[in-house]
């Protein structure tokens, strides 16, 4: 869906480091909120929300008025939101150009894939001009950030099923003509294991997922239990409020984790738990969560979520 803004889903609309570690902040920012909302309910309502139900959707996680507009205001200077008329009131959509990295998102989040031992890797190898030697720094930060490994310098590593994602994003950025593309088995003496330890910051990636889990598992345990609340209303806030906030922290992460066989993974590994907890606070909360975003659009009739 939204670094990617992609779908909710874009990592690559959320400001984050350019490269190396990319550690998302604990807490989410107001920007990140509302381009997890828009990913999830603006695409579907003609890609545009009405500046009250915007505001109405952020105060239900808490975020003040004058913070939406701040915020949306910087998300417009940056490209991400368009200003728009609709039903003859003030509203936000997102900018045409994004809908294939919200495409992107929502197959790297809501439908993954983890590959296994058997499978080819992905190689990339890039050459860049000394004249044009910043495009270096673009490309590394680029693959970091869609979860590929360094092998060397200028040899880069990713299950095989990575390619049309990266593919798609170097031609959109313009840099497809400075880099080759392989499909290779690993040949080499040696534990895939070890290596792989070596190519990805996995240290890195495990603190992001426990950080995860440390969050959302209490969620998880409080909807499974017999006291969550009954359908309603109230129920279908609450659900919408975790969801945002479920989505906006775990979008990141099927970027900076390419789904590496989990044969190749540390014992114990934290992204095998998170997963699940992922996917089954997504069965539960995702109905609900629509249903109170559609009575506040009804509200101001301009529904057109699916």
């Amino acid at each position: 869906m939204l670094e990617n803004p992609a779908t909710p889903l874009g990592a690559g609309l959320d400001d984050g480091p350019a490269g190396g570690s990319a550690v998302p902040r604990p807490t989410p920012r107001h920007q990140q909120l509302i381009v997890t909302i828009y990913g999830l309910y603006g695409r579907s309502n003609g890609g545009a929300l009405p500046v009250s139900v915007l505001i109405s959707m952020l105060d239900d996680l808490g975020v003040e008025s004058s913070g939406v507009r701040s915020s949306v205001s910087r998300l417009k200077r940056r490209g991400v939101l368009e200003s728009v008329k609709q039903g003859g009131v003030a509203a936000y959509r997102l900018a045409p150009s994004l809908e294939d990295v919200f495409q992107e998102g929502d197959r790297r989040i809501f439908s993954p894939r983890r590959a296994t031992a058997a499978d080819r890797w992905l190689l990339i190898a890039f050459s860049v001009p000394e004249s044009q030697r910043h495009l270096r720094h673009q490309l590394r930060s680029m693959l970091t950030r869609m979860g590929f490994g360094s092998v060397t310098p200028g040899l880069w590593i990713a299950p095989g099923n990575t390619y049309d994602d990266i593919r798609h994003q170097l031609e959109r950025t313009g840099l497809t003509e400075y880099v080759e593309f392989f499909k290779a088995e690993h040949l080499t003496a040696g534990d895939v294991k070890d290596k792989v330890s070596r190519w990805w910051d996995l240290p890195a990636l495990e603190s992001l997922y426990a950080e995860f889990i440390e969050r959302f598992a209490p969620v998880l345990a409080r909807w499974e239990s017999a006291g969550a609340a009954a359908p309603g209303p109230d129920a279908d806030r609450a659900a919408f409020a975790d969801y945002i906030q479920l989505l906006t922290q775990w979008r990141r992460l099927p970027y900076l984790d390419p789904g590496l066989p989990a044969e190749f993974l540390p014992t114990g590994w934290h992204g095998l738990t998170a997963e699940r907890i992922f996917a089954e606070l997504h069965r539960r909360l995702n109905a609900p969560a629509r249903q109170h975003a559609e009575r506040l659009l009804a509200a101001t009739g301009s529904s057109g979520t699916a």
